[in-house]
C-alpha cells in the first residue's frame, strides 16, 4: 500500500462553478502509477466548495450558480457575520452545504469518474484568491 500527499494551489477563479479536473490531474502525474486506489481531495477554505457533477454542458454550472444564489441570498437581515462583505456569510453557508472534500476511486491509473462527471470548485466569493487543495493518494501501485 502506497500513500502520497501533495498541496495543490488552484488558480484564482471568479465566482461560480469551475471544472478543475485538468488542474488537479496536472499536479498529480503519479496517479498513473496506481492500479487501484483512492484520491482524497480536501479544500482548505470555508468560502468555497468541492463537488462532482456534469462536465459536458456549461449551462449546468451556470444553473448551479443561479440556484445557490437564490437558495442562499446575500444581504439577509439575520446575518451577523458580514465582516468581509455581502457575499461573506452566504459563501460559508454554500461551502457547508456542498462540502469541502471528495474521494474518487482510481483504477489502472485513471480516476473512475462517470462518463459525464467532472470535479467542480464552487467559488462562492466575488473576489477570491487562489485556493489550496490537499490531495492524498492511497492504493496499490503497478
Amino acid at each position: 500500500m502506497s500513500w502520497q500527499q501533495a498541496m495543490i494551489k488552484l488558480s484564482a477563479k471568479r465566482r461560480g462553478f469551475h471544472l478543475i479536473d485538468r488542474e488537479i490531474l496536472q499536479h498529480l502525474p503519479q496517479i498513473k502509477d496506481y492500479q487501484v486506489g483512492l484520491l482524497h481531495l480536501f479544500l482548505q477554505h470555508t468560502s468555497a466548495s468541492l463537488t462532482i457533477n456534469e462536465n459536458a454542458d456549461p449551462t449546468v454550472r451556470m444553473d448551479l450558480e443561479s440556484h445557490f444564489n437564490h437558495f442562499v441570498p446575500e444581504r439577509q437581515a439575520y446575518y451577523k457575520h458580514d465582516y468581509e462583505g455581502d457575499d461573506d456569510m452566504p459563501a460559508h453557508i454554500k461551502s457547508s452545504t456542498l462540502g469541502c472534500e471528495l474521494t474518487i476511486p482510481i483504477k489502472q491509473g485513471q480516476l473512475q469518474l462517470g462518463t459525464w462527471q467532472g470535479i467542480y470548485l464552487g467559488e462562492h466569493r466575488d473576489h477570491a484568491s487562489s485556493r489550496c487543495v490537499i490531495a492524498t493518494l492511497q492504493g496499490s501501485k503497478s
